[in-house]
């Protein structure tokens, strides 16, 4: 989860790793897409303030642990690399769009750089070879990639009805149809054991909905559900289809008849079939997804062809900056790139 996060740090969307190992470099040169060029300092600066980030939240023990058998010091690396490449490619895509930055925007980069370069230690410089300039393109092509961002996702219509990201809570109570092995791999029960955690549903849906003496819902959830979790909340296209089919058609109290998913028998009652905030999140959360799949579609289509060189050698030598005199972390910040 943190290393997928790191991906907010520079901008969403997807991350381009198709790169090709060559020999034809310059002095410090790491990475060349095309006409554009990523040199050390440049690499250092976005690495050192993401792991500054990461070492506030976790700790600087965290680059001695390991993901997938790699340590997370490599993986890190790996992925502010495809970030740094993503900006690049996208100021690629800016040419074809014509995006360029205005005579009151590079003044405003260049006040911006100069004021984040200097609170760099004397130790953050030499450690990271960062120059004022180093830092004025880094300004320059962050905002023009986000422009290019705000470019492509410009004709999605940020309204969306209630109806459409509506969310409701509800309880349920599952019974399921399949079991783990001593492996933890996933087996399906025989059909008599499916029939028989039908019927037991059946009998727990009953003493529910009894009209002479019906069982409080939470009781019977306490007793019976082989779910880790009781209440759930959710808008469309969250939950198995047939769980959501017959969520959203309850009003508040309501309880379902037996509904069979992959997982096995549900009893669902309906809790609210409107959440105001939930709802208005899930606007937010929906522009946003189909920005990005949009975003995601134009990248791609742009990408292929595109040629991506890496200088292996000097990529392998960069490491992560153990200095307690390095502390950067707030280059994307909104003080120095907010408005822009």
């Amino acid at each position: 989860m943190m290393l997928l996060a790191l991906s907010t740090m520079v901008l969403s969307g997807c991350e381009d790793k198709n790169i090709i190992i060559t020999t034809d470099f310059e002095e410090g040169e790491l990475m060349r897409i095309n006409t554009l060029s990523c040199y050390v300092p440049e690499m250092m600066l976005y690495l050192t303030n993401a792991q500054n980030d990461y070492e506030k939240v976790f700790g600087s023990e965290i680059w001695t642990k390991s993901l997938n058998g790699r340590e997370l010091s490599e993986s890190i690396k790996d992925m502010v690399l495809a970030k740094v490449a993503q900006v690049k490619v996208m100021n690629l895509m800016a040419e074809d769009y014509e995006i360029t930055l205005s005579e009151d925007d590079l003044n405003t980069i260049k006040e911006r750089a100069s004021a984040y370069y200097g609170t760099l230690s004397p130790k953050e410089i030499e450690l990271t070879g960062a120059t004022p300039e180093t830092v004025e393109e880094i300004f320059k092509e962050y905002v023009i990639a986000n422009r290019v961002y705000a470019y492509i996702i410009k004709d999605i219509n940020p309204e969306i009805s209630d109806d459409e990201a509506r969310t409701v809570t509800v309880q349920h109570i599952l019974i399921k149809t399949y079991g783990l092995s001593g492996d933890g791999k996933r087996f399906e029960y025989t059909e008599r054991a499916r029939e028989e955690a039908r019927k037991k549903a059946e009998e727990i849906r009953e003493m529910a909905v009894s009209e002479e003496e019906p069982v409080d819902f939470e009781l019977l959830a306490a007793e019976y559900n082989e779910d880790d979790e009781t209440t759930y909340s959710f808008g469309r296209g969250e939950m198995a289809q047939a769980f959501e089919d017959a969520a959203f058609m309850l009003d508040n109290g309501e309880i379902s008849e037996v509904v069979e998913t992959e997982f096995g028998y549900h009893i669902i009652k309906c809790v609210s079939t409107f959440d105001v905030d939930e709802t208005q999140q899930n606007k937010v959360k929906i522009v946003k997804e189909r920005q990005e799949k949009v975003f995601e579609e134009t990248y791609n289509s742009f990408v292929v062809g595109i040629k991506k060189n890496l200088n292996e050698d000097l990529y392998a030598s960069i490491k992560l900056i153990t200095d307690e005199d390095v502390t950067t972390s707030n280059m994307f910040s909104d003080e120095y790139l907010g408005g822009l």
